[in-house]
């Protein structure tokens, strides 16, 4: 009998959440699309448009965009929450994708471009050399005027996770080279009432 294939190392910025999968969709869904995003859905564009989700989590967010009329592909390299966000939201017509930053090799293989990219509570884990390699992949998967929105977690790091702390500055000052201005930089207090937990919100546009 041939031996089973060895299985692909984890990706590093995914450490601590296969093995609480569950628990953190049914955190992560008391959470309303509406509330995270307040300060910054006047600059998502209209339905219907194309909408790429890397690091869609239990899917609370891509499943919102498709039921407000949009295309949307999700991405989630971690396969116990991918997984989860199919079980609950099966009948949102959200398109799945194992895939992962910074490459995203199997969304540009796609060669699709999109009228907004998400990253919600993901880019922090990218260490700074994958936040160099990432933003040019995303920026060519936007199409022209298209938005990426990010939020950015800052505070204490909770416990087997990997995480940095990313000014938002960075992000307006990295993307400005690659034709992306910025439309927003705000900040928001923790919604789950997390102490010293604070939040930053990002809108980048591709000129």
């Amino acid at each position: 009998m041939a031996e089973p294939l060895p299985l692909p190392p984890p990706v590093a910025g995914t450490a601590g959440y296969g093995a609480h999968a569950a628990p953190l969709a049914e955190q992560y869904e008391r959470l309303r699309f509406e509330d995270v995003h307040a300060q910054v859905l006047h600059l998502y564009p209209a339905p219907p448009g194309r909408v790429l989700d890397v690091g869609a989590g239990s899917g609370r967010d891509a499943a919102a965009l498709a039921r407000r009329g949009h295309e949307v592909l999700a991405v989630e390299p971690t396969p116990e929450l991918r997984a989860e966000a199919m079980r609950r939201h099966a009948d949102a017509g959200v398109v799945w994708l194992d895939d992962h930053l910074p490459a995203l090799a199997a969304v540009q293989g796609l060669g699709q471009r999109f009228d907004l990219v998400l990253l919600t509570a993901v880019w922090m884990h990218l260490e700074p050399a994958g936040r160099a390699a990432a933003l040019p992949v995303l920026a060519g998967l936007l199409a022209p005027g298209g938005v990426l929105s990010l939020t950015l977690r800052h505070g204490p790091v909770p416990a087997g996770r990997r995480m940095f702390d990313v000014p938002p500055s960075e992000l307006v000052a990295h993307g400005t080279p690659l034709g992306l201005r910025c439309l927003h930089v705000g900040r928001r207090e923790s919604l789950q009432g997390h102490a010293g937990v604070h939040w930053s919100q990002v809108v980048l546009q591709r000129m």
